[in-house]
């Protein structure tokens, strides 16, 4: 296996160890430089996201709303920790040469055909049943598998062995058994 930084695939070591160092990173920057007890939570971001959203139409829903008026709506670190993903991973993809834009993915499309809504709707379905074991975990599969491991947590371990057990079971229900 030859080793190449920006190849139209990225090396999976390398990747490993970019993670591992922004991982290490997070924590510094939010811990120490930013000076929060908590590190590598984003779960409040999209709910103040929409808090923001809905204050151009309606502000006075969002001074009336009692989960608002505990956790204010603004931009701060966790939103911008968001945005940096989708940054960070639209560059990783630019730099790897992987970056496509596609409605239907082929595996999808082999499965269930071209249709654009029916992927969306798939894909909404799928948001919300992560969305709803996320709350119900209090917390995302990030911080428990991740930031868990990243410390040891056996509960961080055992985590992580249910999301790839269920990821794999999910897979081969939707997928069949060739899906690759």
């Amino acid at each position: 296996m030859s080793f190449s930084l920006f190849s139209a695939r990225w090396n999976p070591y390398f990747a490993g160890a970019l993670v591992g160092i922004l991982a290490v990173l997070s924590v510094v920057v939010t811990t120490l430089i930013i000076d929060k007890p908590k590190y590598l939570g984003a779960s409040t971001t999209f709910v103040r996201a929409s808090g923001l959203a809905e204050q151009l139409v309606a502000p006075e829903h969002v001074a009336e709303n009692a989960y608002f008026q505990k956790t204010k709506v603004k931009i701060d670190w966790q939103m911008m920790f968001v945005v940096g993903i989708f940054g960070g991973a639209l560059l990783a993809s630019k730099l790897g040469q992987s970056a496509k834009f596609e409605t239907v993915p082929p595996i999808w499309e082999k499965r269930f055909g071209r249709n654009p809504t029916v992927r969306a709707i798939g894909a909404f379905i799928g948001g919300a049943i992560l969305l709803f074991g996320a709350r119900l975990a209090s917390g995302c599969p990030s911080g428990h598998g991740l930031s868990g491991n990243m410390q040891l947590a056996v509960s961080g371990l055992i985590a992580l062995v249910f999301f790839m057990v269920s990821g794999i079971f999910t897979a081969r229900l939707i997928y069949g058994k060739g899906g690759h």
